[in-house]
């Protein structure tokens, strides 16, 4: 029996000219389908904020979590866990304050009554109260 030669060489398989390029489109996939998924996610979680305060630390959010991240990457020189950091406390602050800084809404109908050249004021029928408790007309007669 003759020993069998270690060093020889054997020739490579080569793929098939239909599958070549299926590597390559099969990465560009996966990675579209992560975007698309994050993206997703993304529009998902904002959906949901209807008000303009949900809105304001929405935006916040964004905005300092991204600052943060940069941030962080800086302070830390380039290590992704400053960056990681720095994005969550960020996010946190930014939430905080956009919430914070949103400007109170219009008064509910009825609140200052009619207005200066109406005639004389109206007598009250019914009070009621607004959402900040103070005492408002709702009816008049």
């Amino acid at each position: 029996m003759r020993p069998i030669n270690a060093g020889a060489r054997f020739p490579r398989i080569k793929e098939p000219p239909s599958q070549a390029g299926l590597k390559g489109n099969l990465e560009f996939l996966m990675k579209a389908l992560v975007l698309l998924t994050t993206v997703a996610v993304g529009a998902i979680a904002l959906a949901g904020c209807e008000t303009p305060q949900q809105q304001n630390a929405a935006g916040g959010a964004l905005l300092g979590g991204a600052t943060g991240a940069i941030i962080g990457s800086a302070v830390s020189h380039g290590s992704a866990g400053g960056a990681l950091v720095g994005g969550a406390l960020g996010a946190a602050t930014g939430a905080m304050v956009g919430s914070a800084a949103t400007p109170p809404g219009p008064p509910p109908p009825g609140y200052y009554g009619p207005g200066p050249y109406a005639g004389p004021p109206p007598h009250c029928a019914h009070w009621g109260y607004d959402y900040n408790g103070n005492r408002i007309c709702t009816a008049y007669y």
